[in-house]
């Protein structure tokens, strides 16, 4: 052996099963950051492929940083790095933290030949970084891979605009902020655990101590709880940096939860999808909204034609007198008809207020749904006389459907079944037409469907404006992101406290030398655990409903003046039960193990 550096790859060797959570965290952080820089990468690409073609010229990077596009992916790929970043530095740190721990003799018996602080330091930053030359390379193959596959489905099954998206690419900046990450993460995470290091003495080479040796001042309180539920609270509390990281890691995969949660929400508003999305919209030729001049002969015409899945029609009536009981508000109304289909689409899109009755407004019943400002005094129940017939308020409408911001700026609307607006007003024309096309149509089905429409009506395609494969594509990333931080979190969580045990191997030797029962070894593991979890739920919630709530507000407010925050019940709920399968995963392992180690097998684990 050449010098201390030397026992670096002989340690990695022996320690190769402890150190594969670290080996973990690494590669699950350049993985990432790799596939996340990759595909934007990719995109923007295909941005400048796409404008070079519709300008006949060619964009440099500089210029597509300059579209909407290339600055939403710039902003997103920053805000991706930072958070996966804090996110490997908590989870390496608290690994190397672990692994120090356990290994208290080794230093001091390093400390005991002559090794200064300064080399134990660089000794454990070295020993991180020696971990990089397996895990780096593999984060950016799988990151790679991972792009290539993300792309192929952009491109053959999303389809769409990402038509275009190109396949096996390989890009430089995706591989260099990988292999950036890798060690800038590991770096920031060997920095406490190698300081922790460089204070071992020589004593306790001696001792093999790998506890905190300061001076019990009183004893652990009991209380009302057992013994061994308040032994475990006390373990987890004395330890302050393990308790911070150990926390830290729950908290931290909670707060990335909630408010990525929110990028769902902001997606949605921006490109709302709706069960009654048209691929294809007739109306009046001349595009004035409210003339009914589409027959229902035409309609069953086009119903039957090939390329048609399915199709649905409004009618609409605009300044109808009405009596709506409250003073304040307007004397005309507008009114629409909704067939079947899009009356039950509202619902499934979630845009009836809360309470709203849906069935009552099916056929002839004489209910109807309401779109009206939030503070107007109408409520379901109500009922309301318009062009003379009493009609009753069956559900209310979140927002306006038929206004640019969603708001109804004072104006009331009424949406009625087919049924009741042709007796209420006998008119039996459509002044809007939506056609929704089958998987196989073709350009001409289309043609097809132009050529029986009635005179002064025209055709809309609107195929090429189709969000849902944008939508979806944003939404799998997104959860497939927090489903990896949910997964390596729970593995770091269930490795760290598995590591934790075994470095109070000697005490749970000791205490069940004087009689502890292997059930209560057990549940002094679980109140460890479970003390660990609770603040880190607590404090996730606390802090990712705080983030979460500001970057809603800084995403949605302000663009959607209809929005409305409301505490996310289910995201919470999805929260806890993470939280209680992790704490359960992370028990059952290193109890399992205290239970079946022998007394003096445990006594003399170092």
């Amino acid at each position: 052996m050449k010098s201390y550096l030397s026992l670096i790859p002989i340690s990695a060797r022996r320690r190769r099963r402890q150190n594969r959570m670290t080996l973990l965290c690494i590669i699950f952080a350049v993985f990432l950051v790799t596939a996340i820089f990759s595909v934007a990468d990719m995109g923007v690409r295909m941005e400048q492929a796409r404008l070079t073609e519709k300008h006949a010229q060619d964009f440099s990077f500089g210029a597509i940083m300059d579209t909407s596009m290339g600055q939403t992916l710039f902003l997103s790929g920053v805000g991706l790095f930072v958070l996966i970043l804090l996110a490997g530095v908590l989870m390496i740190s608290g690994s190397i933290n672990s692994t120090v721990a356990q290994r208290t003799k080794f230093f001091g018996m390093m400390r005991c030949i002559g090794m200064s602080r300064q080399q134990l330091k660089r000794f454990v930053r070295l020993e991180a970084l020696n971990w990089c030359k397996t895990a780096i390379p593999i984060g950016v193959v799988l990151g790679t891979v991972c792009t290539w596959v993300l792309c192929a489905i952009l491109r053959f099954v999303v389809k769409e605009e990402f038509t275009a998206i190109p396949l096996f690419g390989i890009s430089p900046i995706g591989i260099i902020s990988g292999v950036v990450m890798g060690l800038v993460t590991v770096l920031l995470a060997a920095r406490a655990p190698a300081k922790q290091a460089a204070k071992v003495s020589p004593m306790a080479a001696v001792s093999g101590n790998t506890e905190n040796t300061s001076r019990v001042r009183r004893p652990v309180r009991v209380g009302v709880l057992p013994i061994e539920i308040s032994l475990g609270t006390h373990h987890a509390m004395s330890a302050r940096k393990n308790l911070i990281l150990m926390t830290g890691s729950f908290a931290l995969s909670i707060i990335l939860f909630l408010t990525f949660s929110v990028l769902l929400d902001f997606v949605g508003y921006l490109l709302p999808q709706s069960v009654a999305a048209a691929d294809i919209t007739i109306t009046d030729e001349a595009g004035v909204t409210g003339i009914n001049c589409i027959s229902p002969e035409t309609v069953e015409t086009i119903r039957g034609m090939d390329g048609v899945k399915n199709i649905f029609g409004r009618r609409s009536i605009f300044d109808v007198p009405a009596e709506l009981g409250q003073e304040g508000l307007p004397r005309v109304v507008d009114l629409f008809s909704f067939d079947d289909f899009d009356l039950t689409a509202l619902k499934k899109d979630g845009r009836l207020r809360k309470g709203s009755d849906l069935s009552k407004v099916y056929g002839d019943n004489g209910s109807v749904l309401v779109i009206c400002d939030p503070d107007a005094p109408l409520r379901k129940g109500d009922t309301i006389r318009v062009d003379g017939q009493a009609l009753s308020i069956a559900g209310l409408l979140k927002h306006d459907l038929f206004s640019e911001d969603g708001l109804s700026h004072g104006r009331v609307s009424i949406i009625a079944s087919s049924e009741t607006f042709v007796r209420l007003t006998g008119v039996t024309d459509y002044s809007t037409v939506m056609v929704q096309t089958a998987g196989d149509v073709t350009d001409g089905d289309v043609a097809a469907i132009s050529g029986v429409l009635d005179e002064g009506t025209a055709l809309r395609d609107e195929r090429e404006g189709r969000t849902s494969g944008t939508y979806t594509a944003f939404v799998l990333c997104v959860y497939g992101f927090l489903a990896i931080i949910a997964m390596v979190t729970l593995l770091n969580i269930m490795n760290s406290i598995s590591m934790s045990v075994s470095a109070k191997s000697r005490q749970y030797g000791a205490m069940r030398a004087v009689g502890m029962e292997g059930g209560q070894v057990t549940k002094m593991i679980a109140a460890e655990a479970v003390t660990y979890a609770l603040a880190g739920c607590v404090i996730g919630c606390v802090v990712g409903l705080v983030l979460g709530r500001m970057l809603y507000s800084l995403l949605i407010d302000g663009r959607f003046p209809y929005a409305v925050w409301t505490i996310p019940v289910s995201r919470l709920l999805i929260v806890v039960v993470f939280v209680a399968a992790a704490t359960l995963a992370a028990i059952h392992a290193p109890a399992k193990r205290m239970r079946e180690m022998a007394v003096t097998e445990t006594i003399n684990e170092l």
